[in-house]
């Protein structure tokens, strides 16, 4: 049996490219994640932004960001595929702390119930 963890990945693809080919590599990112037995929790495309610095003289990318379950052993091989990937900028990846997941879960929760207060209120 292998230890799983939750980890947030954030990666930059390259904006210059076509929707369909941001698509592709977000796919073949997901795909990798799912072969090799991880799964994605969340995933969340935050669109083109203009970058902080150039990044291999590129100053726009597209980010995404993932929380993802893995096996250990499986995120030396997710970080050599962000690496070999071209479309990818730039890459980070943490361990996700318990106790923040518990937090964000708790507070979604509080905030679905305060939209429903909002709503009923406002009928």
């Amino acid at each position: 049996m292998t230890i799983r963890r939750a980890y947030e990945s954030t990666y930059v693809i390259n904006a210059a490219l076509e929707d369909a080919e941001i698509e592709a590599v977000s796919k073949r990112v997901n795909d990798f994640i799912t072969e090799n037995g991880g799964q994605i929790v969340e995933e969340n495309k935050w669109g083109r932004r203009r970058l902080a610095y150039p990044i291999k003289k590129k100053y726009n990318g597209f980010y995404v960001y993932m929380v993802v379950e893995l096996p250990v052993d499986t995120l030396t091989a997710l970080e050599r595929f962000y690496v070999l990937e071209d479309g990818i900028l730039r890459d980070l990846t943490i361990v996700l702390d318990p106790k923040l997941r518990e937090f964000r879960k708790v507070r979604a929760e509080a905030q679905a119930i305060r939209a429903a207060q909002l709503a009923e209120e406002s009928k």
